[in-house]
């Protein structure tokens, strides 16, 4: 890869359900530094511009919620509908804080399973696409059919990190290149062979696309990353790990006696 590379922000009208993401996206683009899509570029899409395209938004007043979110809400402070729909969507929930339970969902670690109510309609919320991979590779496709330009596509959502403070970007789906970059097996600066370091690379442009997409009325829920000549396969999928091998889930599943 080269050693440099340019983040151009996407402004779009507002995403509605049914949107033609890829359409828009196309247009879009136009109006910014770069020009058009062109072969190599990296777009990075807001999973919740996708969601909402794809139709995922619930409105709350329909939620009919149980004694089991009733009991929840109560504990963490929570809307009961919320919590009925972070229970529907998650894999499993792990615990959590006043505002904010911790969910097990797809192999990642998400407060509230991914739901969001910024950028969703009022009296709304906006789940994770269903499945971002598919996603990422469906609008990869769109795009290519209609402009002849063969992209890597991320869907980023925005996430906390255990002990900092702010969100970062990460990748939840991906297509068109490898997600993360294995540098075991080379050597640090004074010969040692690395043992277990992997780059994320899918996350790492997220982030870089984070800067230029913001998180509140920006209206700018993508960006086209050009320049770095990562090779363009047909490669789908993020990579995770099994709980069991993972730091942070390690102490919560065998907090310390």
């Amino acid at each position: 890869m080269r050693d440099s590379f340019s983040v151009y922000g996407i402004r779009t009208p507002l995403i509605t359900q049914g949107s033609d993401i890829a359409g828009i996206l196309i247009r879009a683009i136009s109006q910014t530094g770069a020009g058009e899509f062109v072969s190599g570029d990296i777009l990075v899409v807001a999973e919740t511009a996708v969601a909402t395209a794809e139709g995922r938004v619930i409105r709350l007043e329909d939620v009919v919620f149980d004694a089991e979110s009733e009991a929840l809400a109560r504990t963490y402070s929570l809307d009961p509908r919320l919590i009925q729909c972070i229970r529907e969507e998650s894999d499993e929930i792990v615990g959590g804080i006043p505002g904010f339970l911790l969910c097990m969902k797809n192999g990642t670690l998400l407060p509230n399973a991914g739901i969001d109510a910024s950028n969703a309609p009022p009296g709304c919320v906006t789940p994770l696409p269903r499945d971002p991979d598919r996603s990422a590779r469906l609008l990869k496709e769109e795009i290519k059919r209609r402009t002849g330009a063969l992209l890597g596509v991320i869907i980023a959502d925005s996430r906390t990190h255990p002990m900092r403070v702010g969100c970062g970007g990460v990748a939840i789906g991906c297509a068109g290149f490898s997600s993360v970059i294995d540098a075991r097996g080379r050597h640090d600066l004074f010969g040692r062979e690395l043992q277990v370091t992997r780059q994320a690379l899918a996350d790492n442009l997220a982030s870089a696309a984070e800067i230029v997409m913001g998180e509140a009325d920006e209206r700018t829920p993508a960006a086209v990353i050009r320049g770095l000549d990562v090779p363009i396969t047909d490669a789908v999928g993020t990579e995770t790990i099994a709980a069991s091998e993972c730091l942070f889930m390690g102490l919560l599943k065998n907090p310390k006696k």
